[in-house]
């Protein structure tokens, strides 16, 4: 089966149906192109759904995570966020391996198809050029031939006539004689012109012709065959996500399967435990008998007067039973208005901040006297004595932040029923100052109420300074840029002032090119082209072990 065979006098209509065929290639690659639209806007939207319902930080919401449902629950949203990025791949695999792909192709099988069809234009011009000579010759030939009857006949009434002079008859000879060789040219240039238009219309529907129906033929089962493989593609596509997704739809499964509903009760009981106990019996009592009348300690309806205080650790409560209104006041200090596990939980957190605020001062006098140190060994970095007054400023605040933890301290043992006893990390933190005088943690708890039942002392402000950084020499300005011997992670906010020193924000990341040589100051680089000193203590260092000039510790 051949077009140029079977379809030799089809020439438009094979112009029209493959001009069809490009027109369904690229109605094809619309629709892969909207798909992929479609596939990036329901990412999106996936995107943003999960986003919308993830916890806000530092907010209620985030505390509710921590039941084993809410817990599954944001396993379920980050796994739909993943989700959403397979359909993200999708578009991309799509765009790149059909819509790009196909766009290219159409281009390149438009040029083919007109080159072809110019060809085929091209010899039918030819053929029609052939047809016009023969039929002008023809044309010729037989006029010629009636122009030598005419004269044939007009010679030969000339020859008849006795009253014709004979000059007048050889001239209508001599006519006749042109006429006719005139015939015999025509003829014979006519029979010429017919033999070489034969063959080439032999050549046009035998040859030409089919060539180029052939090449058109070939050129379309190619289109035809370039978009099954896109379909076949299309498909691919999809099915390489597949099990990506399935591990997606794997892990909601796994997160709904790990919901404990008897660790989220335990929870619920942690949470909101009062320590309170029920109330009792409540006494009965007699107004029969001419007797004294005596008020329950457990009456719910006992008069102001006669109700004794109940105290629990001998602190009296705002709230004695679970079901009467508890104070809407300003909370105290020392959360008394909280039942007494809700305080002790309360209680227990303000310690463990202020042992990180006094562990975070620590580090920094300790960055600030080795600093000192830098300067009291090389006078020619900065004047150790502009260090003293923020050295004693750090100190103050450390004392005035271990006081502080001593009082809330002082009250968590109160309500754990045990005597003031002070964390190990605490003792630690300020052992250097065991020596000096200190309000007592007795006098601290029995003097933080006021009449009205709420704690008051006076505090003063802590003004927030930065450690001074020493002023280095640009010995290393005109240097080559060293490598990097390993990267650091900053613990604490720095603000490098001086010269020679950098600026860095908690939980930046850099690059260490000089580790501590015993000085206290550590040589990191940023992005490049900013590099300076850090307190060594103000950063937790990950050195490369493969890297030049990298030390190895034991």
């Amino acid at each position: 089966m051949s077009w140029g065979t079977e379809l030799w006098d089809q020439f438009d209509n094979l112009e029209k149906h493959t001009q069809w065929g490009i027109d369904i290639l690229e109605k094809y690659i619309k629709f892969v192109k909207e798909r992929t639209e479609i596939e990036l806007s329901y990412a999106k939207q996936l995107r943003n759904l999960s986003k919308k319902y993830q916890p806000k930080k530092n907010s209620k919401e985030e505390e509710e995570y921590k039941y084993t449902a809410c817990k599954a629950f944001l396993s379920t949203l980050n796994e739909m966020n993943d989700y959403a990025g397979q359909h993200e791949v999708i578009s991309e695999n799509m765009t790149s391996q059909i819509t790009v792909d196909l766009t290219r192709y159409v281009q390149e099988l438009k040029q083919e198809r007109k080159s072809n069809f110019h060809d085929g234009r091209k010899a039918q011009q030819h053929i029609e050029t052939c047809w016009k000579q023969l039929e002008s010759s023809k044309r010729r030939f037989e006029r010629d031939c009636k122009e030598a009857d005419r004269a044939q006949q007009y010679f030969e009434k000339m020859d008849a006539d006795i009253n014709v002079t004979k000059a007048d008859v050889e001239k209508a000879r001599q006519q006749a004689q042109i006429r006719q060789q005139m015939a015999e040219d025509s003829k014979a240039d006519y029979s010429l012109i017919l033999q070489r238009f034969n063959q080439e219309q032999w050549e046009y529907y035998h040859t030409h012709i089919p060539n180029i129906f052939q090449k058109i033929q070939e050129m379309e089962e190619r289109r035809i065959v370039r978009i099954g493989e896109s379909m076949k593609t299309y498909a691919e596509v999809d099915r390489q996500v597949i099990p990506i997704i399935g591990k997606c739809l794997d892990g909601i499964v796994k997160a709904a399967e790990s919901i404990d509903q008897k660790n989220d009760s335990q929870l619920v009981v942690e949470a909101y435990k009062s320590g309170f106990e029920p109330p009792g019996d409540i006494e009965f009592e007699d107004y029969t008998q001419p007797m004294k009348r005596t008020v329950s300690d457990n009456s719910l309806s006992s008069s102001k007067e006669g109700k004794p205080e109940l105290r629990f650790g001998g602190k009296s409560k705002g709230k004695l039973w679970p079901f009467i209104k508890k104070n809407k006041g300003v909370t105290p200090e020392d959360f008394s208005n909280f039942p007494p596990e809700q305080r002790r939980k309360k209680l227990q957190q303000k310690v463990d901040d202020l042992n990180r605020e006094i562990q975070k001062e620590t580090d920094q006098r300790d960055a600030i006297t080795k600093m000192k140190d830098v300067y009291l060994k090389n006078p020619q970095m900065g004047d150790p004595a502009s260090l003293d007054q923020k050295l004693t400023e750090v100190t103050q605040n450390i004392e005035k932040l271990r006081l502080e933890a001593q009082k809330f301290e002082a009250w968590l043992a109160e309500v754990e029923g045990r005597l003031p006893a002070r964390s190990e990390q605490a003792r630690r933190q300020s052992g250097l100052y065991d020596g000096q005088t200190h309000q007592t943690v007795t006098n601290c708890a029995q003097d933080r109420e006021s009449p009205d039942g709420s704690y008051t002392e006076e505090q003063s402000q802590e003004s927030e300074h930065k450690a001074l950084a020493p002023d280095f020499d640009d010995e290393f300005d005109d240097e080559e840029p060293l490598p990097a011997i390993g990267t650091c992670k900053a613990l604490y906010t720095f603000e490098g002032q001086n010269e020679g020193t950098i600026s860095v924000v908690e939980g930046e990341t850099l690059s260490v090119i000089e580790e501590d040589k015993g000085d206290g100051w550590t040589r990191i680089r940023r992005n490049e082209d900013e590099e300076g000193y850090v307190p060594t203590s103000y950063v937790e260092v990950y050195l490369d072990k493969n890297a030049k000039g990298a030390k190895t510790y034991i």
